[in-house]
């Protein structure tokens, strides 16, 4: 599974405007229902609370994965953050978050699903590649960073 598969431009966020993990869900959640990518925001808020409030979804290294699986999800997205300052996500390692990733995946196809999540802690795993990510400052330069590391 490739990122770039379900990405491009207009599911990018950059610069977050958001300072903590609920604002900052909702911002990403907001630029896939402009990008056309979900219909039913509410289902997929509840599907993301659901999922966090399991286990935060801060992973740490400045990254953060919030993500949940619901009926009215057609398809798998993913929507990508980069917050230059910081926010707070409640990570496992209490640092800021620099980089969220939100996926929403449909509720009875886990495949795809967690195939992205595996790719996303995969091209993260080395801080060298983090920390271009955090760097990047347009979603052009996110979509040619992830096209690197993929």
């Amino acid at each position: 599974m490739k990122l770039l598969e379900i990405m491009d431009e207009r599911v990018v966020k950059v610069p977050m405007e958001s300072e903590d993990k609920e604002e900052a869900i909702e911002e990403l959640l907001d630029v896939l229902v402009r990008a056309g990518k979900i219909t039913d925001r509410d289902a997929a808020l509840n599907a993301i609370h659901n999922r966090e409030s399991k286990q935060t979804t801060g992973i740490g290294n400045g990254v953060a994965v919030p993500h949940g699986k619901d009926k009215s999800i057609s398809t798998l997205v993913c929507a990508v953050g980069v917050s230059p300052q910081g926010l707070d996500f409640d990570s496992i390692d209490g640092k800021p978050v620099h980089a969220v990733f939100l996926l929403l995946a449909q509720a009875n196809n886990p495949g795809p699903h967690l195939a992205a999540l595996a790719e996303i802690a995969r091209i993260l795993e080395f801080p060298t590649m983090r920390n271009a990510l955090f760097k990047a400052r347009t979603p052009a330069e996110v979509m040619q960073t992830i096209r690197g590391l993929e």
